[in-house]
């Protein structure tokens, strides 16, 4: 009996996290793997070459990726790595069904009125079987927090009714509660969905390609090549590396383990701690979905959800994520100055000429995609464009040059990189549908009014605070979405533009991979450095505080976004800049020696008021650094040149 009731709970234990990846080996391994090959040369067909309806696509595209997570993702950790089981197979091939009847019926499902033609019997078996289906793909794929996230709303929708107050709504039955779930583009097929359709899965398919013909691996050495001789030099590659294969992988997480992969142990063979290694990696992987020109999935979901054209947002967010990696590059110099950490030696580090040679020109496909972003093409053709950029420019070297199998393999694996970012999406079209059905934003809006009162700082506190708790432990782009349903209306009541408010809400769901407790990146990481997750979380926050202080700056002015008059462009960056260097000295208390506590707080309260782009603020900053230099005399000396012996260093983390 014992025994049975351990068992139970196993399994309820297993079902209740998300489940085991496969590598289907063999012929079925081939089979599902060229399925998935086909399902990309299918979007590429349809979003470039063909018009078809985009909800016929949708559905289409849904219905094959939900057959290919249950195919490679078991239902629990325990699940056989190497076969799906019989209950895998009767979903992937009840999703294909669903597919072909809502394909078959697309066109009635187009046509039809709302709420006003009822739904037929088949609708009401093959729509909840989506439902179901998509719940499930959900929870194998990203997990029990977004899943009982999504379940919650759910329940909100059909039984809201019954709660008191303001929270309460007019009863939804069961029948329309599908109807706009199901057969309208408000709910499941909605704004994510498509961008995962389209965009996003595009710019995942340049990634994949790039690193296949050996974008990866050219990045890594530039990057060492240019960095890795100085003080901090292993730390210093991973911040360059990380930043610019996170633009685009577009997810933190998978850019941990695959540059991570290679830098942590670096890192940890010449004298990092785990946490310092762990936590650098971190901070780097989780600012590249915030760097342009990609910046993940996210940044396109913000251009459909907004209207903001995408080459707008891009540009807006430019100087902020120079900011991000500035300061995390320069508090990496400065810890690894104060610890006496050296770069790597001379015979392990690539000649950079010789690098610049070999794959100089993987640099072309990104300033390719840069210019055809800047003169205004869709996101989608730029996608394309800078892939067969990948493709001509990987014929030059024998190595690099891509045949039709590499390119078949990454077809394949382009497809199934995507298939957590699809049922992360179809999860948050269904939270969408279910807030817009019910009035729920509206509702929000009032409890924030209430909690901030006639403080737009306060609400902004609370935005950022309710953006990071809703992205612990999910994907960015479902992170965005709830915020920016939930939490984006109140902020444009307040005044603030439709860029600031959302590119704010977008910062914090991004910085919620690794800010503390969930900090998914950071999970990812300890398993590399094999140290506490939390460690690394924390030092990953210290190293990227900058992140969480500019998008207070740009939502107040507007310079940082690159809007504006050009003097109030030049002022605003200048002086951010000089806060940001100010505030990573201060945050390391390190500066060509250590700092005492009232010089540091100080330097940071300087650095803090130099990001506010005003000029009473400046003014104030200037005296405070002025203070701070008056009290430590020994560094005015260093920094003069009058300084007779070296400053003291410390080897105190």
């Amino acid at each position: 009996m014992a025994l049975a009731t351990i068992e139970v709970r196993r399994t309820l234990a297993g079902f209740a996290s998300s489940g085991q990846r496969r590598k289907l080996p063999g012929p079925l391994g081939r089979v599902v793997h060229g399925f998935a090959a086909l399902i990309a040369i299918a979007v590429i067909y349809t979003t470039t070459i063909v018009f078809v309806d985009l909800f016929a696509m949708t559905i289409v595209f849904l219905a094959a990726m939900l057959a290919l997570v249950f195919l490679t993702v078991g239902a629990t950790p325990d699940s056989p790595t190497d076969r799906p089981s019989a209950v895998d197979w009767l979903f992937a091939l009840t999703a294909l069904a669903v597919g072909a009847y809502f394909l078959i019926e697309s066109e009635r499902i187009i046509t039809r009125i709302t709420l006003l033609h009822p739904l037929t019997g088949l609708d009401m078996v093959f729509a909840p079987a989506l439902l179901i289906l998509t719940l499930e793909a959900t929870r194998r794929t990203v997990g029990m927090g977004l899943t009982t996230i999504v379940a919650i709303f759910l329940a909100y929708n059909l039984w809201g009714h019954w709660l008191p107050g303001k929270l309460s709504h007019g009863e939804i039955s069961f029948n329309h509660f599908l109807d706009i779930m199901m057969f309208t583009t408000d709910g499941l097929f909605g704004v994510p969905i498509r961008v995962a359709a389209t965009y996003a899965f595009l710019f995942v398919l340049f990634g994949t390609f790039l690193a296949k013909a050996g974008g990866a691996e050219f990045f890594y050495n530039f990057a060492a090549a240019v960095a890795g001789r100085r003080p901090g030099g292993p730390a210093k590659i991973a911040v360059v590396s990380s930043g610019l294969y996170g633009t685009l992988s577009g997810s933190p997480t998978s850019d941990v383990v695959t540059t991570g992969s290679i830098t942590i142990p670096i890192m940890q063979r010449l004298g990092y701690s785990k946490r310092l290694a762990g936590g650098v990696e971190v901070a780097a992987s989780t600012g590249g979905s915030l760097l342009p020109p990609v910046m993940g999935s996210a940044a396109f979901i913000m251009a459909e959800f907004t209207g903001i054209e995408y080459r707008e947002i891009v540009i807006a967010g430019l100087v902020p994520a120079l900011l991000f990696y500035i300061c995390v590059y320069t508090q990496v110099h400065l810890r690894s100055l104060k610890l006496g950490l050296r770069g790597l030696p001379g015979d392990e580090l690539p000649v950079l000429t010789a690098t610049l040679k070999n794959g100089g020109l993987f640099l072309v496909p990104l300033v390719a995609m840069t210019i055809a972003l800047l003169m205004g093409y869709s996101p989608t053709y730029v996608a394309v464009f800078a892939t067969a950029t990948v493709l001509a420019v990987s014929l030059v070297r024998p190595s690099t040059r891509m045949g039709l199998l590499k390119i078949w393999d990454a077809l394949g694996e382009t497809t199934l990189r995507m298939v957590s970012v699809v049922a992360a999406c179809a999860a948050a079209g269904l939270v969408i549908g279910g807030i817009s059905m019910t009035g729920l934003a509206n509702k929000f809006a009032d409890l924030v009014f209430l909690l901030a009162g006639d403080s737009a700082a306060l609400a902004l506190v609370i935005a950022a605070a309710l953006s990071i708790l809703l992205g612990m432990g999910m994907p960015t782009p479902s992170a965005f979405i709830l915020a920016a349903v939930l939490v984006g209306p109140t902020l444009l009541e307040m005044g603030f533009s439709l860029l600031q408010a959302n590119l704010f809400l977008l910062y914090f769901a991004v910085l919620s991979a690794m800010t503390p407790p969930v900090a998914v990146a950071a999970f990812a990481a300890a398993a590399i450095a094999d140290t506490n997750p939390l460690h690394i979380a924390f030092t990953a926050v210290r190293l990227a505080i900058t992140a969480f202080i500019v998008p207070f700056a740009f939502i107040y002015g507007d310079g940082l976004l690159l809007q504006g008059d050009a003097l109030n462009v030049a002022v605003a960056c200048t002086t951010a800049l000089a806060g940001v260097l100010i505030l990573a000295v201060a945050v390391e208390g390190y500066l060509k020696g250590p700092l005492g506590p009232l010089p540091r707080l100080l330097f940071a309260a300087a650095g803090l008021l130099l990001i506010v782009p005003t000029i009473v603020s400046a003014a104030a900053a200037l005296g405070l650094l002025i203070l701070a230099l008056i009290l430590t005399p020994g560094l005015v000396a260093h920094l003069t040149g009058r300084a007779k012996t070296p400053v003291s260093q410390t080897n105190a983390d």
